[in-house]
């Protein structure tokens, strides 16, 4: 994870220092997602490729049982862009989000200066893109976080279920 994390193109677009994707970064971070974890706060998993070798995270996070919504995280090692990894984990975990877990909205947000992410992001059949002015709250809490101005998109679960069904 830390190899894949410390390269340029993956660390610069989730504007990672150093010290974040070094090995003992990776372990506090690991450290942190079991914590969060226990807490019911977070939800992550590493995804495998056919070979069962690890090329990247998977995080449902800020998971609000109450308002039935969360947010989903995903990086994946640049070798393995554009090999469709991306689509089937998300597909993966969205089913465990709203199947599972019972939540209602997972919202997907990305940097305006993250191309890459927006064009992944509007890809999915599912997805429901610019909701910033319906959801002002999510919208605030996600460009906070990021420190950056952002899109936010979101999944709900009638409609990806309906996919899910139909495609899997």
């Amino acid at each position: 994870m830390s190899a894949l994390s410390s390269a340029p193109q993956v660390k610069d677009a989730l504007g990672l220092t150093c010290e974040q994707t070094s090995l003992k970064g990776t372990l506090d971070f690991i450290g942190f997602i079991l914590e969060q974890e226990i807490l019911g706060k977070q939800y992550s998993r590493v995804i495998l490729n056919e070979n069962e070798d690890v090329i990247g995270v998977i995080t449902l996070k800020d998971i609000n049982k109450a308002n039935k919504t969360c947010h989903i995280g995903t990086w994946i090692g640049h070798q393995y862009w554009g090999k469709g990894y991306n689509a089937l984990a998300k597909a993966e975990i969205l089913y465990t989000a709203f199947a599972k877990m019972g939540l209602e909205y997972v919202f997907a947000g990305a940097k305006l200066s993250n191309i890459r992410s927006q064009k992944s992001q509007a890809k999915l059949p599912y997805i429901r893109v610019g909701v910033q002015s319906e959801f002002p709250e999510e919208y605030l809490k996600l460009e906070q976080q990021v420190n950056a101005p952002c899109v936010l998109n979101v999944m709900e679960k009638d409609i990806f279920l309906e996919w899910y069904l139909n495609n899997m």
